[in-house]
């Protein structure tokens, strides 16, 4: 579990780090320059950035308290794991995936080919809901086998983890969503760049958050897992 701290605090001092760099390091003559000859639609652009890098900030502070508590709980002798659902890796390699389409999505939109955006658009749309079945799949496999929410505290921090990630996700497919009404109605190609550009950022994020999760529910081996492979599901 330690190391998993560590991770999130590394991931959230990079965060910061880069916003203070994007603020701080700013020198105020030549920032008035560029606001004078810039074009509103680029004066747009960092603040659309800078927005979603403090959500990120925000939410990594959010997974990581998540964290912290279940480090906490975990200590506890009535600790009992539950069942590891092999759907879990499955579900990883489909965000791992879906991450890399979004990636080659923002690609395409760099260099101006709308219809690869599209084509990505698609790609990564139904890779992230795909992902979404899968973990309503593992809740309905573990209710089939009576672990609920309320069955112990690893059910319940199981539940809280992959439904608070979930929810990012959904947030994420409505940004998808922008895009992709975006890049069927014609939009401006820089609009349309920035809206892609922000969505591969996040669905990383998205990506980063998940595997630090999943060592946290699958990682038996390193100490940390609310899921055992020995128990029987």
């Amino acid at each position: 579990m330690t190391i998993t701290l560590v991770f999130l605090a590394l991931l959230m001092g990079a965060i910061v780090w880069w916003l203070l760099r994007q603020t701080v390091n700013v020198q105020p003559w030549r920032a008035e320059l560029a606001v004078q000859d810039a074009h509103p639609a680029v004066l747009a652009r960092p603040a659309a950035k800078l927005a979603l890098w403090m959500f990120l900030a925000v939410a990594t502070s959010l997974f990581a308290l998540f964290i912290s508590a279940y480090a906490m709980r975990l200590s506890y002798l009535d600790w009992r794991p539950l069942p590891q659902p092999r759907l879990l890796m499955v579900n990883t390699a489909i965000l791992i995936v879906a991450s890399l389409a979004m990636e080659w999505t923002a690609f395409a939109a760099r260099r101006g080919d709308v219809e690869n955006v599209r084509r990505g658009l698609v790609a990564s749309g139904l890779l992230t809901a795909a992902f979404l079945v899968g973990q309503f799949a593992v809740w309905r496999q573990l209710g089939a086998a009576g672990y609920f929410m309320t069955t112990s505290a690893a059910t319940a921090f199981f539940y809280l983890l992959t439904a608070v990630h979930g929810a990012h996700v959904l947030g994420g497919l409505v940004a998808w969503a922008r895009s992709a009404a975006r890049a069927w109605g014609g939009a401006d190609p820089a609009r349309l760049r920035m809206g892609v550009e922000l969505c591969a950022i996040y669905w990383h994020f998205l990506l980063v958050v998940w595997v630090v999760l999943f060592a946290v529910l699958a990682s038996n081996y390193l100490g940390l897992s609310i899921c055992s492979p020995d128990v029987p599901l």
